[in-house]
């Protein structure tokens, strides 16, 4: 009884959030549009011959980055930004009267802005493929299967990071100034603009003892055929869940506790 009003719950604010979400989907597809810049780094790549240092064919890069690209489209958070948002609003204080953490709103946000966003990035991927026939490919099931896994957990591990700065905000006005500082690293190793392949051997052995390679090179590389340690990838991006999660539980506790004390 308890699980089917749970899942009730779940459902309807999935449905609200998403019935939202197409209001804006002039918007959304303009964000899906924002987020070709693998595409830009492929052309950098392929018009430079810089693949021929790691031994990629073009074809593999071309997936690579189209790859990428999927993967940062259903994997892009920005939590911190509406929960600021909210917070100078004053619209956190009847969220937190509420029995539903409000983080879980955001989380519905993002995964319906996801499914918005599905059948632009379908047809962005199909004007790549016009552009770049030769590059075309079936992933088999179980790779697709586990790709569409490791992505949802990239996602996760980007909610979680985001959400423990958004918490930040009951300490500070500008928690999202500390997200666009953690956004240069992201930029640079989590394989967006390169693969991690292509690294030096003494930046690769250390990146992947931290979360950035997870969020993008390793389901990038998964779906796209490249070689990569799928097991130990995929125990990585749960590792970094776990570690994370009590992280955020912490602090958003230590959070709310600090914010209704000033507020009574």
């Amino acid at each position: 009884m308890i699980s089917k009003l749970i899942n009730r719950k779940i459902f309807t604010l999935l449905k609200v959030q998403y019935s939202n979400m197409l209001e804006y989907r002039v918007e959304i597809a303009l964000w899906a549009i924002s987020g070709i810049i693998p595409f830009f780094m492929l052309n950098i790549w392929t018009n430079n011959n810089l693949n021929e240092s790691i031994n990629i064919s073009n074809d593999m890069l071309s997936r690579y980055f189209l790859s990428a690209f999927f993967v940062r489209q259903f994997s892009v958070v920005w939590v911190v930004f509406s929960f600021e948002e909210d917070s100078l609003l004053g619209k956190v204080s009847p969220y937190l009267i509420q029995p539903l953490n409000p983080f879980y709103r955001y989380f519905a946000q993002h995964i319906a802005e996801q499914i918005t966003r599905f059948p632009f990035a379908l047809i962005i991927a199909c004007f790549f493929f016009i552009f770049n026939p030769e590059s075309i490919w079936i992933p088999d099931f179980f790779v697709l299967l586990l790709s569409i896994i490791s992505t949802f957990l990239s996602f996760l591990i980007q909610f979680l990071i985001q959400s423990i700065i958004a918490c930040l905000c009951f300490w500070t006005e500008k928690a999202s100034s500390i997200e666009r500082l953690l956004f240069i690293p992201t930029l640079f190793l989590s394989g967006l603009l390169a693969p991690v392949a292509t690294f030096p051997i003494y930046v690769k052995s250390w990146i992947y003892l931290t979360p950035f390679p997870y969020l993008i090179d390793f389901p990038a590389n998964l779906l796209s055929g490249n070689a990569t340690n799928v097991s130990g990838g995929l125990i990585m991006q749960i590792l970094w869940i776990i570690i994370l999660f009590p992280i955020f539980r912490k602090i958003w506790s230590a959070g709310t506790k600090k914010y209704t004390a000033m507020g009574s």
